[in-house]
């Protein structure tokens, strides 16, 4: 998979307590839906027992984003909190089981999709941020990410096309290690440039064509094209436009117009977050109100950018549990760290929306380095796999809004990432609220810490390739209990489960 800043890392715009479960989930859904031709009688969904889904499929948004994708929607749908009843009322007959099978993925999907014609089966596994990958359809094992159209002829399947289209390409093998942290721009590089397939290259299916109007992903795989711009005086946005641009056919003019609509997006949620948002089912409320009140008041000790920082985290964390509309930068469950330090500290130096934009976009690349090596899923890395991430992400815009250099902003990422390594995930009452606000918060507050240290030159001794694979190194050495499968650390307190219990009383009461 050749990562997108825009499909995988600064998106998908979206609705749902997290990326790894509701957006994926969604996006499972749609290619299931395009299996069945858009007919769907009966659903069965099996969850394997020993996976994190059995536990956190309902509270956090795997259902939701599974039914919505059977019923065509997108990541963004208004109904969604609703769309178990729309699944209903469209006749489908849903049954989730649990299942001993040893799937070696946490986030696997196993779906067996039944009408009066045919049955099918897919599975496939949400690998964090949004981002899925089929493994298996009908038993005959593919490997493809849904970004582009897979015809099925081949398997047997006579007719039938999951949208979107995609060409018949080879991937470079991703096991080679990067040199260094500019080694990590030489390797992207190389992956765009044309080249003889190398040994060991995986061949996907697929003929030529564009994608739909209805895609679920905003950005094609165009790919071809010159190789990135080299230098240490390049900037890191511009890297990044130019890393989009021939991975999805875009001009840089059109790559910096869809961070500037993410930037607008996220602007007018936090709005809302600030004057204030209700939803029954979550258990923080309305918070950000205040610190407005006493950050406007003088009211708070002193932080600078620091509080509007705090303030706009906690706008975006309250729009997401509320269901409101975010975007997964570089999930749902640290949507917040990432750009509340860019809008707020762009603010706090009068930039305008277009340097915030460059700011996300040179994240975004960092984020492409993380996911292309290692995971943005919680219950694949803990936290240190969202919250580090973002943390990661954030220090390196935020040098770009210092006017600091590419080596800078590496130097920032490296430090900011480090300080996050062993963060585990264990939301209270299984809802993606806290400790994830605080989280949100601390990954933020350790970025603009690095960013400023990085810009006066601190040496952050460990490359940023070796830190991305030193924290999947501690992800492979973390219990399973604490990658986000509420069996640890806070969520497993006495107060976390009665407050969890509370909730589970007050939906039983609203459906009866």
């Amino acid at each position: 998979m050749l990562v997108s800043i825009f499909n995988d890392v600064l998106g998908p715009v979206m609705r749902g307590p997290s990326s790894s479960h509701c957006a994926a989930a969604l996006r499972i859904g749609r290619l299931a839906r395009d299996l069945m031709g858009g007919k769907i009688d009966k659903v069965l969904v099996e969850f394997d027992r020993s996976g994190s889904l059995p536990t956190t499929h309902a509270s956090q948004g795997s259902d939701m984003g599974l039914f919505g994708g059977l019923l065509g929607w997108d990541a963004a749908d208004a109904r969604l909190p609703d769309s178990d009843r729309a699944l209903r009322d469209a006749g489908i007959a849903l049954c989730i089981e649990t299942i001993d099978v040893g799937d070696p993925h946490p986030n696997t999907y196993r779906l067996t999709l039944t009408n009066s014609h045919e049955t099918h089966t897919l599975h496939a596994i949400s690998t964090g941020g949004g981002m899925i990958e089929v493994l298996r359809i009908d038993g005959q094992s593919v490997s493809f990410f849904g970004d582009r159209a897979e015809p099925l002829d081949a398997l047997g399947i006579p007719g039938r096309i999951l949208q979107p289209v995609l060409p018949v390409l080879t991937l470079p093998d991703t096991s080679v290690p990067f040199k260094s942290a500019l080694g990590m721009l030489r390797y992207i590089e190389s992956n765009l440039s044309p080249q003889p397939p190398p040994p060991g290259s995986r061949k996907l299916l697929g003929e030529g064509g564009a994608i739909p109007s209805d895609s679920p992903f905003p950005v094609r795989d165009e790919r071809p094209g010159e190789g990135l711009g080299r230098g240490s005086e390049t900037p890191l946005w511009k890297l990044a436009a130019q890393y989009e641009g021939q991975r999805g056919g875009l001009t840089e003019d059109e790559v910096l117009a869809k961070a500037l609509d993410l930037i607008q997006i996220l602007r007018r949620s936090i709005a809302q977050g600030i004057a204030g948002t209700h939803y029954e089912d979550r258990i923080l409320g309305w918070q950000s109100g205040k610190f407005a009140e006493r950050m406007q008041a003088g009211t708070l000790l002193g932080g600078g950018a620091l509080n509007r920082i705090v303030l706009y985290v906690t706008a975006l964390m309250e729009v997401k549990s509320s269901m409101g509309v975010i975007v997964a930068a570089p999930t749902a469950g640290a949507c917040a760290a990432l750009p509340a330090a860019v809008i707020a500290m762009a603010e706090e130096l009068g930039l305008d929306e277009t340097e915030m934009a460059k700011a996300f976009l040179a994240s975004g690349l960092i984020g492409v380095f993380i996911a292309t090596r290692w995971s943005f899923a919680a219950e694949v890395g803990g936290c240190q796999a969202e919250g580090g991430s973002a943390a990661c992400m954030a220090a390196a815009a935020l040098v770009q809004l210092g006017g600091g250099t590419l080596t800078q902003s590496l130097a920032a990422a490296s430090m900011a990432l480090q300080n996050m390594l062993g963060l585990i995930c264990d939301p209270i009452a299984n809802r993606v609220e806290a400790p994830c606000l605080g989280k949100n918060v601390m990954a933020a507050s350790n970025a603009l810490s690095c960013a400023n240290m990085a810009l006066s030159g601190y040496d952050p001794l460990i490359p940023l390739d070796e830190v991305i694979e030193t924290a999947k190194r501690v992800s492979a050495q973390m219990p399973r209990e604490l990658r986000c499968t509420n069996l640890g650390g806070l969520s497993i307190s006495p107060t976390s489960q009665a407050i969890e219990e509370r909730l589970v009383q007050l939906q039983l009461r609203r459906q009866n």
